[in-house]
């Protein structure tokens, strides 16, 4: 039996899961601004308790890598790390956007075409990836401003589901017959479990003392404007 505990902290959920052989058996989570640093360790205890679990029997930490929030992504891979080293396990990174993507794909097994992974990232522009039926990639992990003539090319001939926080500021300017949207939420450890599990088999794991987040892009601090 593979017990991991899976962490997502990439966009405003805060997200605790525990999975045993790629299927969740305890979760929770909570979408709201600036809760990381205060509510993760809680939500990890709580997840433990759950599951009824030691932290000695996890096999395994992953972590959701990002892209995403600098802030949230620090703080979930610095809680990760600090628990690995403690307890002398392993560190698993999944990809943020390939996440999204699973969750997608496991609600909706009828779906016949692309998904496009979104965050948002500020005005127009969105972290985002756009991966096929079997969650390859079909486009690589970008920042990307959207405008009328985004993914045109993609959506000439097929089906685009656009999911994510940054899906909906693009749902106008992505006005195309075959442009879909959801307005559900994948950013979920939940949606981690069949990842993480697949990454343990195959003994891919990150190094604790030198793993950083996935940022995409550098950080950026802004002053706020005089009232």
């Amino acid at each position: 039996m593979t017990t991991i505990l899976q962490i997502e902290t990439a966009t405003q959920v805060c997200s605790a899961a525990i999975s045993q052989n790629g299927k969740t058996i305890a979760l929770k989570e909570e979408m709201a601004s600036n809760i990381h640093a205060g509510s993760l360790t809680l939500f990890i205890k709580s997840v433990m308790d759950t599951a009824g679990l030691k932290y000695e029997e996890l096999d395994a930490i992953a972590v959701s890598k990002g892209p995403g929030s600098y802030t949230g992504l620090r703080i979930g891979v610095s809680t990760a790390k600090g628990l690995c080293f403690a307890l002398d396990k392993p560190l698993i990174a999944t990809d943020t956007l390939q996440m999204m993507a699973e969750g997608f794909a496991t609600q909706h097994p009828e779906n016949k075409g692309l998904i496009c992974s979104m965050i948002d990232a500020r005005r127009m522009e969105v972290f985002t990836a756009v991966f096929d039926q079997q969650l390859q990639h079909i486009s690589p992990v970008e920042a990307k401003i959207i405008d009328e003539q985004s993914f045109e090319d993609l959506l000439k001939d097929q089906v685009i589901t656009f999911i994510g926080d940054g899906a909906a500021k693009c749902a106008q300017a992505l006005s195309h017959e075959h442009a879909r949207f959801s307005e559900l939420n994948f950013n979920s450890a939940s949606n981690m479990s069949r990842l993480a599990m697949e990454a343990f088999e195959a003994a891919k794991f990150e190094d604790v003392a030198y793993f950083e987040p996935f940022y995409l892009k550098d950080f950026v601090l802004t002053t706020p404007k005089k009232k």
